[in-house]
């Protein structure tokens, strides 16, 4: 866990509300495999044979860059089941030697948009999914990135199985919970993807859990950083403030929780009027002997 910077503050402080945000471009070497094309059918046929032994049922799709493969296939438990329960694994798989890894599996996987994650480096694919299909499910979020140095594609913010957390049903008897995340755009044009739950015990003094998931820009490592009380309050502000046109990327906007922020933390007035004991004269400092 890290603590937020003073700058880093001052930054979002400064910046404009979000603006709806719009389809980007992906990276120039990246494309989607056609699998009607004849021109693609070795890169169908290599990835096929790759994942012969693994069990799935079809592939969805095929994204190739540079040397790698990022592959997403879908596995359905009897012919009988509705597509919405097929769950998904998507891989990473080496177009140069047959070689490949899983980097996330689940359910209703929906893939959104390119984001600029870190300056100098191609945009990233962003995605959310759940965890399952016939129980309360957890929403979670991730990036899709060629990794150049391993010559493969990762996932961002991995926690064991799954990523970044952004919505759940599954919620605990005698709590009451409010749940908001947004992709903000920081100054400096990269995304983060911010968190806030209101958790309310009942009894006891609610707690909030505001978080921001980003690259580094010191390192273009993975960090989470975390806020509470003040530093927390232009977050969320920013977060029920964003617009998205691109569903899966902002949710809890229309909580009664953002409009009672809202109202806690309107926009402050100038001050105008003189201080009480202000009389409207001035002399200079009386000379010292």
């Amino acid at each position: 866990m890290r603590f937020v910077s003073f700058s880093f503050l001052a930054g979002l402080l400064a910046s404009s509300l979000a603006a709806p945000l719009c389809a980007q471009p992906a990276p120039n070497a990246f494309r989607w495999i056609d699998f009607h094309s004849a021109a693609d059918q070795a890169i169908v046929t290599w990835v096929t044979r790759s994942l012969t032994v693994e069990n799935w049922t079809s592939i969805r799709e095929i994204g190739v860059e540079y040397d790698a493969a990022l592959v997403v296939t879908t596995t359905r438990s009897n012919p009988q089941s509705l597509p919405a329960s097929d769950t998904f694994t998507v891989w990473s798989l080496s177009l140069a030697n047959h070689s490949y890894v899983p980097l996330i599996k689940g359910v209703n996987l929906r893939m959104l948009d390119w984001l600029l994650l870190d300056d100098g480096h191609p945009r990233e694919l962003a995605a959310v999914y759940d965890d399952c299909a016939d129980c309360q499910p957890s929403t979670y979020f991730t990036a899709f990135h060629y990794d150049m140095a391993q010559h493969a594609w990762a996932s961002r913010w991995m926690r064991g199985p799954q990523s970044i957390l952004v919505w759940s049903t599954n919620i605990p008897q005698g709590v009451a919970l409010s749940q908001l995340y947004a992709l903000l755009t920081q100054p400096n044009g990269r995304s983060m993807m911010c968190t806030w739950n209101h958790i309310d015990h009942g009894a006891q003094k609610p707690e909030d859990i505001v978080a921001c998931y980003d690259l580094d820009p010191a390192t273009g490592k993975e960090r989470m950083q975390s806020f509470t009380r003040t530093p927390a309050l232009p977050i969320k502000q920013r977060i029920c403030n964003a617009l998205s046109d691109l569903p899966g990327l902002a949710r809890g906007q229309d909580s009664s929780l953002c409009q009672e922020t809202q109202k806690a933390h309107p926009d402050r007035k100038p001050v105008t009027t003189p201080p009480a004991n202000n009389h409207g004269q001035s002399a200079p400092p009386k000379n010292r002997h």
